[in-house]
């Protein structure tokens, strides 16, 4: 039977993450990597540009570039193992209520479901809401394109402008910065 999210989160097993083993190894290994210098990394290892890399649906990353070592990698992997994440992943999934401020479940999954996912939350598939609103985003985002919805003044809406704090504005950011060139709108219009 799978812990509920609340054992997940509260778990006495799951230490704090500054006290737990991976995370005291990783500040151990990182007083013997932060001087290291990049050259010597790469003439040490001279497939290192092509080990320390991942590719997924068009996306390349490359972290070679970083003071990152065999050893790292394992030891981070040690502290996802050590924290839980595959239990909470697992339960994300599952609908449980991981947002313990708000006694909610966490919708990321839901978000990027296709329509004919299932998803239960409360024993409710939560996915059609979900892409209802989305919808209704899609289709006000593309009345603003394409000038049928308009600013206060009457006129065709040139700009946006979003205004967060903290992680809440990061998202938009980041949306905005790697989805600009593909817009298919004239900024001139």
């Amino acid at each position: 039977m799978a812990a509920t999210a609340k054992a997940i989160l509260k778990s006495p097993a799951i230490k704090p993450l500054t006290k737990r083993k991976a995370w005291a190894a990783l500040k151990a290994l990182h007083k013997t990597v932060h001087a290291l210098h990049l050259r010597k990394l790469f003439d040490d290892d001279p497939k290192r540009g092509e080990k320390f890399t991942a590719e997924a649906l068009g996306i390349y990353l490359d972290y070679s570039k970083n003071r990152i070592t065999d050893k790292t990698l394992k030891l981070l992997l040690d502290l996802a193992k050590e924290s839980g994440l595959r239990e909470r992943i697992d339960a994300m999934f599952r609908g449980e209520k991981l947002n313990i401020t708000e006694n909610r479940a966490v919708l990321h999954v839901a978000l990027r479901a296709p329509k004919d996912e299932t998803i239960l939350v409360d024993g409710k598939n939560v996915v059609p809401e979900v892409h209802a609103v989305l919808d209704q985003m899609t289709a006000f985002c593309n009345r603003v394109r394409c000038g049928e919805w308009k600013g206060h003044t009457g006129k065709r809406i040139r700009n946006v402008i979003n205004i967060g704090i903290g992680g809440s504005d990061l998202g938009p950011v980041m949306a905005y910065e790697a989805l600009k060139h593909y817009s298919t709108t004239a900024s001139a219009a």
